[in-house]
């Protein structure tokens, strides 16, 4: 039986239901006129039957693992890697949407990238967090925060966003079409504040503010791949010298910064891919990054 209306195509005839793909694996539901296959960690995506809609059927979100905060007035994390395919909506760095993704019958592998992990030792920097990935395509673990034992140290990493710096150092890179750098800090490393904000998805991390506080991780950006708008893939705040001045972890999950001696930098929250906070004195952990997610979606 066929109907006439909107398909993933245009206007035209459209088949019913079993002409779509069919699949398993993730968590499975449906939204309107999509089935959504949500995997929180790694698993496999087994397509039975492509149907009418296998050419460039699916649609997907693959967000990697948040970078963790650095230690000792370290830097934020940065966000993972952020690609998306829905065609109204921005992937990571500020890109258009990429193209949908064809799939023939058979089994692939789905990769959920963790956080990294948090600093516990010395001033030394953040963790990456881990690559997630579908098919052919992955998204890059995201860099962590700038510690301050050393000034190799200093900068924060590179990664799918990068992890902002601390001291005197610059802010990690991003991944073109993933997401933006972390910030750069400002103030003296013979008296430091604290250290600058992760990168997001969405935006460059926040820089130090010289000796009144530390950088703000970027806020996240936001996707309704699953039926309702949620946002993922904040930067991770910045860790404080001073009391009071830590840098707060951005929208979608990033973890807040540490103060002084008294807070730890606060783990992002899971599967958002968030960074983790950095801390604040030299007693006191980093946060870990947030671990990633993969969204899969296709015609019903």
């Amino acid at each position: 039986m066929t109907g006439f209306g909107y398909n993933i195509n245009g206007f035209g005839a459209f088949p019913d239901r079993d002409s779509g793909v069919r699949a398993s694996g993730g968590t499975k539901t449906i939204s309107g006129i999509y089935t959504i296959h949500t995997f929180t960690s790694s698993g496999t995506f087994a397509v039975g039957d492509v149907g009418t809609y296998g050419s460039d059927a699916i649609e997907f979100l693959i967000i990697a693992g948040g970078g963790s905060g650095g230690r000792q007035h370290g830097g934020g994390g940065g966000a993972g890697g952020y690609r998306s395919s829905v065609g109204s909506e921005n992937t990571g760095g500020g890109s258009s949407a990429e193209s949908r993704m064809s799939v023939s019958e058979g089994d692939y592998t789905v990769t959920v990238g963790a956080g990294g992990a948090a600093v516990t030792s010395g001033g030394l920097p953040g963790n990456a967090g881990g690559n997630s990935s579908f098919n052919s395509v992955t998204s890059t673990g995201g860099g962590g925060g700038g510690g301050w034992a050393d000034a190799s140290y200093y900068d924060g990493r590179a990664g799918g966003s990068g992890g902002g710096s601390s001291l005197s150092g610059n802010g990690g890179s991003g991944t073109s079409g993933q997401g933006y750098a972390g910030g750069a800090t400002g103030s003296s490393p013979t008296f430091p504040n604290g250290g600058s904000g992760g990168g997001s998805a969405a935006a460059v991390g926040e820089s130090a503010s010289g000796l009144s506080r530390a950088g703000n991780g970027a806020d996240g950006l936001a996707s309704a791949i699953t039926g309702s708008s949620v946002t993922r893939a904040g930067g991770g705040g910045g860790g404080s010298h001073s009391p009071n001045a830590r840098g707060t972890g951005g929208s979608g999950g990033g973890g807040n910064g540490g103060t002084g001696q008294v807070t730890v930098g606060d783990d992002a929250s899971a599967n958002t891919g968030s960074g983790g906070g950095g801390s604040g004195g030299n007693t006191l952990n980093s946060g870990s990054g947030g671990s990633g997610i993969v969204i899969i979606r296709y015609q019903t």
